[in-house]
């Protein structure tokens, strides 16, 4: 029980990797945890892609926004929402893929992928290794499904970089529990008093962190990321792929 405690409650994103090889049983353990996930109605919407080509691994680091650490970790796992399989199923049987006409089928098959990520960090921790997820994977989609030959109805959600740590990274202070767990119903009006609180704590962690250099806190980040739609390219590889959004 500890144990399990401790490995979800210690999270740190590595972005730093040693030479050292993730073993294939490792790997295996790893999809293990993921093939053990729940999914929406035991439809499995779930592939992952394991990438260790040193010459795939660059070029996805730079479709990702020249992220350094996918080339440099011996392994990079994209996590794809997968219909693929639903189609073969409903043409043995004589029927028709509908949903992915609808906007459900992107939340399920996002949901899936986002409890399936979660447990391969979990496991892959469990191991000794280290993580960071990868949401660059959305930035040139149309480029990453013909580099990995993504069929359609399969998107990509997210990445995962997994290796053994170079350094352990500093654990990053999170908001506080009572902006993310409201008893009985949503209370809105203590949010911005604590998202306040929290950007005092990001505020002091970033300028300890870089000698002064810096001060940016938690609500200035997110500002500056969601004033704009920041990978533009998504609902396009979502048509392209066969999905719909009625």
């Amino acid at each position: 029980m500890s144990e399990v405690y401790e490995t979800l409650t210690g999270h740190r994103s590595i972005r730093s990797y040693t030479d050292e090889p993730v073993s294939d049983e490792q790997l295996t353990k790893i999809i293990e945890a993921v093939q053990a996930a729940p999914t929406s109605i035991n439809g499995q919407q779930v592939t992952v892609i394991s990438v260790q080509d040193p010459v795939k691994k660059a070029k996805i680091a730079e479709l990702a926004g020249n992220q350094a650490w996918i080339a440099q970790a011996p392994v990079f796992l994209l996590f794809c929402a997968d219909y693929h399989r639903a189609r073969v199923a409903a043409e043995m049987n004589g029927q028709e893929l509908v949903i992915t006409s609808a906007i459900e089928s992107i939340v399920v098959g996002a949901t899936d992928v986002g409890i399936a990520l979660g447990r391969a960090i979990a496991m892959a921790a469990s191991l000794g290794l280290g993580t960071v997820p990868i949401g660059g994977a959305r930035r040139s989609p149309l480029e990453l499904i013909e580099l990995l030959e993504l069929p359609k109805y399969v998107f990509p959600v997210s990445g995962l970089v997994v290796g053994h740590p170079a350094d352990t990274s500093h654990k990053k202070h999170r908001l506080p529990q009572a902006a993310i767990w409201h008893r009985e119903g949503y209370h809105q009006e203590q949010m911005e008093a604590l998202v306040r609180e929290y950007d005092e704590q990001v505020s002091t962690y970033m300028q300890e962190r870089t000698g002064g250099k810096e001060s940016r806190n938690w609500s200035q980040t997110v500002s500056s990321f969601y004033n704009r739609i920041y990978y533009p390219e998504v609902r396009k590889m979502l048509e392209q792929q066969g999905f719909d959004f009625q």
